[in-house]
């Protein structure tokens, strides 16, 4: 086992003589006592030098320090393997938000995302951030229909999600249904229904989160991986 020193210390030969054990070899391979705290210290014919009591006791608290320093490091290695304190994904990160019956064509839905959030001691269901959901028709896809239940499912049906965080300086980005765009008040920045910035305030588009097609195909549920960005940069980077 190995101990790390603080800095500056420098073990003494008393001190390395301690940590091996309170003895020193003598020539011949023979070994001979060290002198007790209370004893007087002696000339050592060998060396020609006499042992510096307090070089010793300094070289000791340095090597103790050190030992004692080893403890919050463990600690924190532990608390960095822990598995308990990491957050679990549930099947790829992604959040169901709506179901694509519930969504008119053309028509942003803004919709609070609710995931489990977790910390070494507890678990608790919160808002961890809130979505733009848009249901549309692909250019050259069948019309729009609808039952009794809502708007049916086509195969030609996309749904978009858009974080409602503005990329230019984390404002909520709004809805204006007369105009028939995103609205970002506190620097007047808007968007296209697309996310397309229509003026030079938003540094870039609005943030388009992934949907799974898979599952939105299938059971028509919309399920979203929700990730924050850095704001105020030009391309969308993890925060």
């Amino acid at each position: 086992m190995y101990f790390a020193l603080p800095l500056g210390c420098d073990l003494g030969q008393g001190a390395r003589e301690f940590l091996a054990g309170r003895t020193s070899p003598k020539a011949g391979g023979d070994h001979e006592r060290q002198p007790m705290a209370d004893e007087p210290l002696e000339h050592t014919p060998e060396t020609g030098e006499e042992p510096d009591r307090r070089q010793f006791i300094k070289g000791a608290s340095c090597a103790i320090g050190g030992a004692v320093g080893l403890v919050p490091a463990l600690a924190a290695v532990r608390v960095a393997l822990d598995p308990i304190g990491r957050e679990r994904g549930d099947g790829g990160g992604f959040t169901r938000l709506a179901n694509l019956k519930d969504l008119e064509p053309g028509k942003p839905v803004m919709v609070p995302v609710v995931a489990e959030k977790r910390d070494k001691w507890s678990r608790s269901e919160g808002v961890v951030g809130a979505v733009w959901l848009l249901r549309e028709k692909l250019e050259g896809g069948a019309n729009w229909a609808s039952d009794e239940d809502g708007p049916a499912m086509k195969a030609a049906d996309h749904v978009t999600a858009f974080s409602t965080i503005c990329p230019h300086l984390g404002c909520f980005v709004d809805f204006r249904e007369k105009e028939n765009d995103f609205y970002c008040p506190c620097h007047n920045s808007n968007f296209k229904l697309s996310g397309e910035a229509l003026n030079t305030t938003p540094p870039r588009p609005m943030d388009e989160l992934e949907v799974d097609a898979d599952k939105l195909a299938q059971s028509g549920e919309v399920w979203v991986k929700y990730v924050r960005f850095k704001t105020n940069t030009s391309k969308k980077i993890p925060a």
